[in-house]
């Protein structure tokens, strides 16, 4: 029983710990875990930024700030709406790349693993070159800095994305070696057998992400993670959430948790969707909130105060 007793104290040690840069430093990839600079196993959970075109007003360092203070996120995810509407980045892209600046240097001030997510459904190869090559250039050197080259493919092949992929990675790697690079599969990242079945070759320090709604997605998503990753697959969460994939919805309470307690027992790395205001159940911020952090219990939805309980009690 003793012993049974050290190595539960060990285990929550190790994953339930205030997760720092400054402790963990360069993130790698061994098999299919996610370490830290010493090889030791690391689970970071954190919140995603709605999309900056549609949600600019809690891109600032407050915000991240409060989410490492007071949420306890151990990692922030900056979403760049690429396409859709009329201040997306593609028809405004110093605008958005301010955005998505302000809130990597605060993440960086604050000690926060942070995302920058080429956050779009749709192949838009030149412009992400570009994009990441200018984000590369300027982030390389900071552990803090993970690049996400695809958020959710939707009609794309799986070979179609593996070429862009391979293509944006080369990019990336010129100038920072060593960031870890997460790689979305077709189907809005649920198609990781397709990915298992012919995986990125010569590739370092790179994982594959999967999305899951707990309305919509259930036990044959997590199957399918846990026979990718049985095949050498490593996989990272970098959105999730309670409701169905429309991020509304009715929240589903026993799914979710069945999600949490998977992602745990696996230690996968997962990221909430989403700090913004929109009328949907995922959006984790009522109206009221203000745009500098500081929320009251009143601000947030049931989204928010679940995914904030689940942060304080996991990350400390």
């Amino acid at each position: 029983m003793k012993k049974e007793l050290f190595l539960l104290l060990l285990c929550f040690t190790t994953f339930h710990q205030a997760q720092s840069v400054r402790e963990h430093g360069n993130l790698q990839v061994q098999g299919t875990q996610l370490v830290n600079q010493n090889s030791q196993p690391l689970v970071l959970r954190g919140m995603s930024l709605g999309w900056h075109c549609f949600h600019p007003r809690f891109y600032n360092e407050k915000v991240v700030s409060w989410l490492k203070k007071d949420w306890k996120c151990s990692l922030i995810r900056a979403a760049l709406g690429v396409e859709p509407g009329d201040s997306a980045y593609i028809k405004h892209p110093k605008a958005g790349l301010e955005k998505i600046e302000r809130v990597v240097d605060a993440a960086i001030e604050n000690d926060l693993y942070v995302i920058i997510d080429w956050h779009s459904h749709s192949i838009n190869r030149q412009e992400a070159l570009a994009f990441f090559e200018h984000c590369a250039k300027k982030y390389g050197q900071y552990p803090h800095v993970i690049f996400e080259v695809f958020n959710e493919p939707d009609d794309e092949s799986w070979e179609e994305v593996k070429a862009y992929a391979q293509e944006v990675i080369a990019v990336i790697r010129k100038h920072a070696p060593h960031n870890l690079i997460l790689v979305g599969s077709p189907h809005w990242d649920q198609d990781l057998h397709l990915v298992a079945a012919s995986p990125l070759a010569n590739v370092h320090n790179v994982m594959y992400t999967m999305h899951f709604y707990a309305g919509t997605h259930g036990q044959w998503l997590r199957d399918r993670v846990d026979a990718a990753m049985a095949q050498g697959i490593p996989v990272f969460i970098s959105e999730s959430a309670g409701m169905e994939a429309t991020g509304d919805g009715p929240i589903h309470h026993a799914e979710w948790q069945a999600f949490i307690d998977w992602m745990e027992r696996k230690k996968l790395s997962w990221i909430t969707w989403s700090v913004s205001d929109k009328d949907e159940s995922c959006s984790v911020l009522q109206t009221t909130a203000s745009s500098h952090g500081g929320w009251r219990p009143s601000d947030l939805k049931e989204s928010g105060r679940l995914v904030r309980q689940y942060l304080r009690t996991l990350n400390e």
